[in-house]
């Protein structure tokens, strides 16, 4: 009895075993919504606090609280914007409204001031205590200060009027007069449209008196500020400034300043600039009777402020100059520094409103923006009878597209100065030339350092770059020194200014330039390793791996090779060392910045490096001190903290030896830990997509097989969950250019903006294949079909892939390639190309209009690999170009090519459809209007997601093909139904 009941009892627990296992459900499009995400996360200075937001892809999130080692203090429905005050007793953040309210709004067409508002949540980490403010616009804490948040409010609904209530009657005849009202209205504007028709689209434009300028918007009512609250974190007491519109605290909080508005409609009030002393509880006005003041900036100690401000008398000037200011605790009021008229103000320039202001690390150096005195727009005619052109010269520095892409921020454009205090002057460091100034030591330096490529901007259109000519820049004088003449690298200036270190990427080396000595001589011509990506393959010279940091007093700089870090001596006098031994075992090193005010290393600093594995593709960390300048740095990390996962997001505390981060793998969405940078004491604080357990997922792993071309090759191999070899699945490959360190990285089903959503098909019962592609230059389309169609092959070989059942998708590079496969192999029984080119010679003279660029340099040098002009070897953009090969094609095609795409121009995918379409080849294109080269709108992800899914689910499993496949979608029919 006791073996029968034993037996029962192990059959029992197998039954629910493998009941659990066919409970389990593969993905769909249902998920997407609640998939979460590890979002916002900090530690607290003292190691012993960690903030974080687990968010939804669409619905309300969750702010998380909990101690380092892993203990729960607060769960907060929609927080967000967290900080913790620098002496770790407080955390402030912001709370969204509820989705549903706001989404809610949106579908009432709200105006944004109707629109639900954030709130402000106040808790304090040592009793727990939890204060939560209504309506917050914004607030702010001081860096290093403790003590005191500022929060803005938002502005105060205005009261309802009271309206009487009409009865039946009444209302009805109300009714009756507005129909009638309404009817008359329709009988003008009829009329009216006749005589537009007669007339001509110019009658109906409204005119300006000739010769007058036009009204500025700015005339009139100024958008009124709200109530700051100042708020002591620590009493509770409050202080509040009305109409507030910016405010910012010093840096260790000792002060606070504020700009208001004037009020509407009262002529006695003023907008002001205050400054209050929060250790007595003073304020101070610092200006009044100002028209607009920006860039406010405080020196590091507190005691100097600094902003731009426009106070002339006519606020309809059709011109508005601003002048900067100074003032400091003991004026009677802000001292004007310069305007347009002070000494080294270049002729016709002016103080910019648009440039960001700021002081040295010590306080004595200050730089403002100053910009040309643009001309008002001609206005002696009304703007209907304006020209609108665009003229295109040959002999512009930019393209008219690169030129009107960058209007905006070109009308705003500042060029750097520096005040001199001592001869009352402005010295000008950038202008129209000199574009880019780097400072050093903070703004200290004894040096800075400028590029000029004036008169060599216009081969940026086939070269991708300009040559350079970089300057010396004397810090007090702002005298220019040229240092090298038409140079193409990466330069680095140490942190005092003394050295300049350049990389010539034509020659592949380093040299330093020392400021002192006037002079420029090789370094790290010892090292015999390449300092430059040896794994190059665009017709261009290779970048350089880069440097780690300077360190203290310019000693020595850090630079990279592929796996190693280089101590280099600037001088050349000392031998080069690497102080990490990756090399041998192919072992990455690359350092991991936890201190975002560092600007140099000092010695016996303790350094983290991020490591990753080429060979195993395991990663981890590892620390170092710098000290230690000869032997190699070694793990102290656990087996457990360094193997088959993916580190990122590291942090590391301020005052503590804690580190926080985030670790995931294909099947473990990242989650966020921390431990102790010494000690294996790691602990996982989050725990999401708990739900992920009720579905079918899958594995990763490395995949190698030898290409057409003899190289042994890389490639990641997805395969579903209880994967059977002795089975026959459908595949779908997908490719970009080489993605293998990707194989721990985590997938999460999402609607797709463009690449394929690897998780969802495996999960579906799909294998997805992912191969490296290595390319030669002139012939980028046999690259692909080298690596591509060999590693397929080789997978069929392995026995469990379906070869009649096989699907390519790709997105831009990858679309083209995707086209260019089909036109030269029929392996394939379905293919998926999101913005394609599929014509090189017109593709090259296109333009990339989310920058205005053109697109020749991509052939010449970049990823198109092409390597020459459409005139010097037109064989390769033919040979390169789908367009021409496409009578070969059997295999059914969808191209997504979107009117609003700014990399790839969308007649690309127009071209493919109507040549694919002239040649009666099954072809669909999915154009999604204004949207960009990947899909922005989640409704549309959402769309395509499942578009993708029926139209391989079709030809590689051989479903019931949905309506927008074998019907289409006639334009009468948009909007009233979806094909699907």
């Amino acid at each position: 009895m006791k073996i029968f009941l034993r037996v029962a009892g192990v059959l029992l627990c197998a039954c629910l075993v493998q009941g659990a296992l066919a409970q389990k459900k593969p993905l769909d499009h249902t998920v997407y919504d609640g998939w979460q995400s590890i979002a916002e996360k900090q530690i607290s200075n003292n190691g012993k606090y960690v903030v974080y937001t687990v968010v939804p892809q669409e619905g309300d999130g969750n702010l998380v609280v909990q101690l380092a080692d892993g203990g729960k203090l607060l769960e907060l429905p929609r927080g967000y914007a967290a900080k913790f005050t620098d002496d770790n007793s407080f955390l402030i953040c912001k709370i969204k409204p509820l989705f549903k309210d706001t989404r809610d709004a949106r579908i009432k067409k709200k105006k944004p001031e109707e629109m639900p508002k954030d709130s402000l949540a106040v808790y304090n980490l040592e009793n727990k205590a939890l204060v939560k403010i209504a309506a917050v616009k914004s607030f702010k804490i001081p860096e290093e200060g403790n003590g005191w948040v500022a929060y803005l409010l938002e502005k105060a609904p205005a009261a309802p009027k009271d309206k009487p209530v009409a009865d039946s009657a009444t209302r009805i005849a109300q009714l009756v007069r507005a129909a009638d009202s309404l009817a008359r209205v329709a009988d003008s504007l009829r009329n009216k449209l006749t005589e537009i028709k007669t007339l001509g689209f110019a009658a109906i434009q409204p005119k300006a008196p000739a010769g007058k300028p036009e009204a500025k918007k700015d005339d009139g009512p100024v958008e009124e500020g709200t109530v700051l609250v100042l708020r002591n974190l620590l009493s509770g007491d409050e202080r509040k400034y009305e109409l507030v519109n910016d405010y910012l605290f010093s840096k260790k909080g000792e002060a606070l300043v504020i700009r208001t508005t004037r009020k509407n409609g009262d002529s006695n009030s003023k907008a002001l600039v205050l400054w209050h002393q929060l250790l007595n509880n003073t304020t101070d006005t610092v200006m009044k009777g100002l028209n607009d003041a920006r860039a406010f900036v405080l020196d590091d100690n507190g005691t100097r402020l600094a902003f731009v401000a426009e106070r002339d008398s006519s606020t309809k000037a059709v011109q508005k100059y601003y002048r900067l200011w100074y003032y400091m605790p003991g004026y009677d009021s802000a001292k004007l520094l310069a305007d347009r008229t002070t000494k080294g103000i270049l002729p016709n320039w002016s103080i910019s409103e648009n440039a960001d202001l700021s002081f040295s690390k010590s306080g004595n150096r200050l730089f403002l923006g100053t910009a040309p005195v643009l001309p008002p727009k001609d206005t002696t005619l009304p703007e209907f009878e304006r020209a609108a052109v665009d003229v295109w010269n040959y002999k512009d520095d930019a393209l008219q597209t690169v030129q009107l892409y960058n209007l905006n921020k070109d009308l705003k454009r500042s060029y750097l100065a520096m005040w001199d205090d001592a001869g009352k002057q402005v010295i000008q460091l950038a202008d129209t030339a000199y574009r880019m100034v780097q400072l050093t030591g903070e703004g200290d330096g004894v040096a800075f350092y400028a590029v000029n490529d004036f008169g060599k901007r216009v081969a940026a259109q086939w070269q991708g770059y300009t040559f350079n000519d970089i300057y010396a820049i004397d810090a007090v004088t702002g005298a220019k020194k040229l240092v090298v003449k038409d140079f193409k690298g990466n330069v680095y200036a140490s942190y005092t200014g003394k050295y300049l270190l350049l990389y010539n990427e034509i020659k592949r080396t380093y040299s330093i330039y020392n400021k002192e000595k006037g002079t420029v001589i090789p370094v790290a011509a010892d090292i015999k390793m390449p300092l430059y990506d040896e794994d190059n393959d665009v017709p261009d010279d290779p970048n350089n791996y880069g440097i780690v940091r300077w360190t203290e007093h310019d000693k020595y700089v850090l630079i990279y090779d592929r796996y190693d870090v280089w101590k280099v001596d600037p001088e050349a006098k000392e031998k080069s060392v690497a102080i990490t031994n990756g090399r041998k075992n192919k072992l990455q090193y690359r350092y991991v910045n936890t201190n975002e005010d560092e600007k140099f290393l000092k010695p016996g600093q303790q350094m983290l490096f991020r490591l990753f594995d080429e060979n195993t593709k395991y990663s981890g960390l590892a620390a170092f001190s710098l000290q230690d300048t000869v032997a190699p740095a070694t793990l102290w990390l656990q087996p457990v903290s360094f193997g088959a996962g993916f580190f990122a997001n590291i942090q590391k505390a301020k005052n503590a030896d804690v580190l926080l981060y985030t670790k995931e793998t294909f099947n473990n969405s990242p989650n966020l830990y921390t431990r102790s940078v010494y000690f294996d004491n790691e602990k996982q604080l989050s725990n999401t997509n708990l739900q992920q357990a009720d579905y079918l997922w899958g594995s990763a792993s490395l995949y190698k097989w030898k290409a057409y071309t003899g190289k042994l090759t890389e490639g990641v191999l997805y395969k579903p969950e209880n994967f059977d070899a002795k089975k026959k699945y459908p595949m779908i490959v997908y490719f970009y250019e080489r993605n293998n360190n990707t194989l721990y990285n985590y997938a999460a089903p999402a609607p797709t903006p463009s690449r394929l959503n690897i998780s969802f098909f495996v999960s579906r019962g799909y294998v997805v294949f992912v191969p490296d592609i290595w390319y030669t230059n002139g012939h980028p389309g046999k690259g692909a079909f080298d690596y591509i169609v060999s590693g397929t092959r080789a997978l069929i070989k392995e026995g469990f892939i379906d070869s009649t059942k096989i699907g390519l998708q790709g997105q831009s590079w990858g679309g083209y390639q995707t086209v260019h496969l089909i036109a030269q192999t029929n392996l394939y029984a379905a293919a998926w190309a999101g913005a394609p080119v599929v014509n090189m010679f017109s593709a090259y003279g296109g333009i990339r209009w989310e920058s205005g660029l053109n697109r020749q340099f991509q052939y010449e040098h970049t990823q198109s690999r092409i390597g020459a002009t459409i005139w010097e070897k037109p064989n390769l953009y033919t040979e390169n170009s789908p367009l021409f090969h496409f009578p070969k094609v059997k295999t059914p095609l969808v191209v997504m090519a979107n009117d609003a795409d700014g990399a790839v121009p969308w007649y690309q995918g127009i071209e493919c459809f109507t040549a694919l379409r002239r040649l009666n080849k099954p072809v669909w294109m999915l154009n999604y209007n204004g949207e960009a080269h990947n899909l922005v709108e989640r409704r549309n992800r959402k769309d395509i997601q499942i578009r993708e899914q029926q139209f391989f689910d079709w030809l590689l499993k051989g479903e019931k093909p949905a309506p927008w496949i074998t019907d289409g979608v006639p334009a009468i029919m948009k909007g009233r139904t979806w094909g699907l």
